[in-house]
């Protein structure tokens, strides 16, 4: 991958360095236009970029953790690996330190822990009896009357049934069928999601927003995601 040679798809940037590949996202675009030409970009070459290591330059776009993680997945899916992020924003470098990826800045105040990542630029814990856990993993159905809580993330390798709730600090990864409580973000994180592969909850809470489903929602296939936009929660396929 040594080199300097750049190839320009209209909106993205791919440059050979010395230790893989360095991404340019035009931050003038829109998110969803710039993944898929990167997607389709590194389609078209696949067995030359398969198991590049990946930086990706975002510079001052702030990209939430679910659009980070959305294009980390991308990557993967296609057998490359997000190792950096280059960027400039508040809200990009926490994002990234959420996903646990290096992170390179020129930002000034963030301070820098042995690692080389900045550290997390604000905190807000969560009360919650079992203080100082880091996340939950639990590996069967949640029945009627089952509540789980976590100050940070919890997956569930099984359904939620109705009646049972979770309460989580972060994120929420149900790998069945959601359809009892959910409350994600519970200490106000507004960047926390929520993914099931059938998503009909009684009730969902992210941070400090409300939604439920109506009784005549029509069923969608395949799994979906909630998360907020524009100060609402809003469900769409989970990719």
């Amino acid at each position: 991958m040594a080199g300097n040679c750049a190839v320009r798809e209209e909106n993205v940037v791919i440059k050979g360095v010395k230790d893989g590949l360095l991404i340019l996202l035009d931050p003038r675009e829109e998110w969803p236009t710039v993944t898929a030409e990167l997607a389709a970009r590194i389609d078209e070459k696949l067995d030359f970029f398969a198991g590049a290591r990946i930086t990706v330059d975002l510079g001052e776009r702030p990209v939430p953790k679910y659009d980070l993680s959305s294009l980390k997945a991308l990557l993967e899916r296609r057998g490359l690996a997000l190792v950096v992020v280059q960027s400039e924003s508040e809200t990009t470098i926490e994002s990234a330190y959420a996903l646990d990826l290096r992170i390179n800045t020129t930002r000034k105040g963030l301070p820098r822990n042995a690692g080389g990542k900045p550290a997390p630029v604000r905190e807000s814990p969560v009360d919650s009896e079992e203080e100082g856990t880091t996340g939950v993993m639990i590996k069967r159905t949640l029945r009627s009357g089952r509540t789980v809580r976590s100050p940070g993330h919890v997956v569930i390798y099984g359904d939620v049934n109705p009646g049972a709730e979770i309460i989580a600090g972060g994120d929420v990864i149900i790998w069945g069928r959601l359809r009892g409580n959910v409350h994600a973000g519970a200490n106000g994180d507004e960047s926390a999601f929520v993914c099931a592969l059938d998503m009909i909850p009684m009730q969902l809470r992210i941070a400090g927003l409300i939604a439920i489903s109506p009784p005549d929602k029509r069923r969608k296939a395949g799994p979906e995601i909630a998360l907020i936009r524009a100060n609402q929660i809003v469900v769409e396929a989970w990719e």
